[in-house]
């Protein structure tokens, strides 16, 4: 279908009347090489700087300097409850029960601590499924459990990973060969690990489908959701998944290496069957303190938590979750989501030689497009550096641009296009 191509006038009156204009200054914004303000297109990559972000930071340094261990108890946030902050406003983010999530590690450190207890491997039924193109953590994440648990199974290493391809000159996955796959090997699958929006193309997957199709042919079920937490409308809760994790540093702006979630299902809080790797934070509250040496989890998702929350990491994390909530959440920006990814569309399509890579369907996609571009991919992306744009490169040729409501805007979107334009004509 032809789009029209946006104008200057138009993304301005799109900016008019934008509700949430207003938290575009509630940001800090990198400066250009020529000292403006670079379109940032990155935020599926690091999301920006919150500016309540430093004084909350110093403020914890503070209670640092003046009360020492006492900051516990009686900061002005204290530190031993310091991850609740987070329990409630993560819980509306992806769709769960406040219980059912924990703010924890980093996300690999979270998928391993989750892979000890949902994938339990057997001879016969051994299997990983993962998208071929997951992020390069994720396979050496899932390739390192089947490795591990292949001598004691008694399975093939060599076997244990099924790696879902397009079909031939396609870049996106298509939920029947998804399903189909699924299917056909249902009675050697152990677990399904997929990324709710895959990194490289943008793709967002039909995790209610997939996930029912899989639990119904007794398969665990678990989402990397590093590209769709505060991005996609989630209700990890309500579709049943088995466990999940994610990072904060994308879309949820926390900062770099900043604490990641997790999700466990609520059917699996209470099982005490469950293998896992234990930890002082994972041990019910009410006998924490008694120091035995005895390990009894806690009934939520912190029960597979190790340690006490890193508070430095964790207080980003809380400013930029207070903004969520001010601004309705992630299914208010939803709409705003759209309505950038379309004007981009319409931007890219216009300009000769450029392909989109991510689905077309906005219900399959979130904030980012992957563009291919004519010619020689790594030079026009060293061009659009050089004129201010923040996008990013990911081999071998796919140049990554992920517009975010929060603090995006229509009109940054018509002048990336103009740039676009003059790069790609050299």
């Amino acid at each position: 279908m032809s789009l029209p191509t946006l104008t200057l006038e138009a993304a301005q009156a799109l900016d008019r009347a934008d509700p949430f204009a207003r938290f575009r200054e509630e940001f800090h914004f990198p400066v250009s090489a020529k000292g403006e303000r670079a379109l940032y297109f990155t935020g599926n990559s690091l999301g920006l700087q919150p500016k309540s972000t430093r004084d909350a930071l110093l403020r914890e340094l503070e209670d640092w300097a003046r009360l020492g261990v006492e900051g516990h108890l009686h900061a002005r946030r204290p530190w031993y409850p310091y991850h609740e902050l987070v329990r409630e406003p993560l819980a509306r983010v992806v769709g769960a029960l406040p219980r059912e999530v924990v703010a924890m590690n980093t996300l690999t450190t979270n998928l391993h601590l989750l892979m000890v207890s949902f994938y339990l491997p057997t001879r016969e039924r051994s299997c990983i499924v993962i998208e071929d193109s997951a992020f390069p953590s994720d396979s050496y994440a899932v390739q390192s459990q089947v490795d591990f648990h292949a001598p004691a199974a008694g399975f093939d290493p060599r076997r244990g990973v099924l790696r879902l391809r397009p079909r031939e000159g396609e870049h996106t996955l298509r939920t029947d060969d998804i399903l189909d796959l699924i299917d056909q090997h249902a009675s050697s699958i152990a677990l399904l690990l997929l990324g709710g929006v895959n990194y490289l193309t943008g793709q967002y997957f039909d995790i209610p489908a997939i996930t029912g199709c899989a639990r119904e042919r007794g398969i665990t079920v678990g989402w990397d959701l590093a590209h769709a937490a505060g991005n996609m409308p989630l209700r990890l809760h309500d579709w049943g998944v088995d466990f999940a994790a994610w990072c904060s540093y994308k879309y949820l702006n926390a900062g770099p290496g900043a604490i990641a979630g997790a999700f466990v299902h609520e059917r699996h809080l209470d099982r005490t069957d469950l293998p896992r790797f234990a930890g002082w934070w994972g041990n019910d509250p009410a006998t924490r303190f008694d120091m035995t040496p005895d390990f009894a989890p806690v009934a939520s998702a912190d029960a597979w938590s190790l340690s006490n929350p890193p508070i430095f990491s964790t207080t980003p994390l809380v400013e930029s979750l207070a903004i969520f909530d001010r601004a309705g959440g992630v299914d208010a920006l939803r709409a705003k989501s759209v309505q950038l990814t379309r004007a981009l569309t319409e931007t890219v399509r216009a300009i000769p030689g450029v392909r989109v890579i991510t689905p077309d369907d906005p219900a399959a996609r979130g904030c980012q497009l992957s563009l291919l571009l004519p010619g020689d991919a790594r030079e026009a992306h060293r061009r659009l550096t050089a004129a201010g744009v923040m996008a990013d490169f990911r081999e071998p040729d796919v140049v990554r641009v992920a517009p975010t409501p929060l603090y995006n805007s229509f009109e940054e979107i018509w002048h990336f296009g103009e740039i676009l334009r003059r790069v790609t004509a050299h």
